[in-house]
């Protein structure tokens, strides 16, 4: 009898232990290249912020788990991904059917399109075309980078980090840039060095969407993070998270 009590007691120790370790929270390490404005940044107290970074916590909130950052450059962030240094990407990545070769996405959580920057003294370029024979800037391995590639006679100059583009188009070492609408708009319209200087031309010539990107095959954490970015849209979270950064 007490040898069965004993048993009794463990058993009910083990169901217990075992319930708590599935309700504990699971956690993931997301990266995210935070050079790309409002969507991700680092801010003035060196803190990954933005768009994107508000939305993944919402999402992580909604699907029970933990989130911690980790900043990485673009031209290395999938082949982070790919070797298992993180599990997710979160950094304004479109989704693409060539990515989605590599890759597996969530649902898209936000809609975008590309858009061309160029100087106010340029009078008459409208679109990317326009600008044959001069240099176009982009950062490297965006679609904004894939969108240039497709105007015979435009040379493309690409960069680390998108805000160097717009420093080189400053100085008048390019005629042009092409990113993300966001991203343009928070470079020419709330940057005082930049706003007097670059303007926005013509109306985004794509139509993307920007989807969490992780290791193919794991479907387990796809489901997760949709079930998250179902909620977050139910909610209205992402309506208020746009209108904070997105203005």
């Amino acid at each position: 009898m007490k040898m069965f009590r004993f048993f009794s007691v463990a058993s009910l120790l083990v169901i217990s232990l075992s319930a708590t370790a599935m309700a504990a929270p699971k956690s993931i390490k997301v990266a995210t290249d935070a050079t790309w404005p409002p969507m991700e940044m680092v801010d003035t107290h060196k803190r990954i912020v933005g768009f994107d970074i508000d939305f993944m916590n919402a999402v992580a909130r909604e699907a029970g788990i933990t989130v911690t950052y980790k900043n990485t450059a673009w031209d290395g962030i999938f082949a982070g991904l790919e070797s298992g240094k993180y599990d997710a990407i979160i950094s304004s990545v479109t989704i693409t059917d060539e990515r989605k070769k590599k890759y597996d996405f969530t649902e898209p959580y936000i809609q975008i399109g590309q858009i061309l920057v160029v100087p106010k003294t340029d009078k008459s370029s409208k679109k990317i075309a326009d600008l044959k024979g001069k240099k176009v800037g982009a950062q490297i391995g965006t679609t904004g980078a894939f969108e240039i590639k497709k105007n015979p006679g435009v040379e493309i100059k690409t960069y680390d980090e998108v805000g160097l583009a717009f420093e080189d188009m400053a100085a008048g070492r390019i005629s042009g840039v092409v990113c993300d609408e966001p991203t343009a708009a928070n470079f020419v319209l709330q940057r005082k060095e930049y706003s007097s200087k670059f303007k926005i031309v013509g109306a985004a010539f794509t139509h993307e969407g920007y989807g969490i990107t992780v290791r193919k095959g794991n479907a387990a954490l796809v489901a997760l993070l949709n079930k998250g970015i179902k909620a977050v849209k139910a909610k209205k979270i992402d309506e208020k998270l746009r209108k904070q950064w997105l203005r």
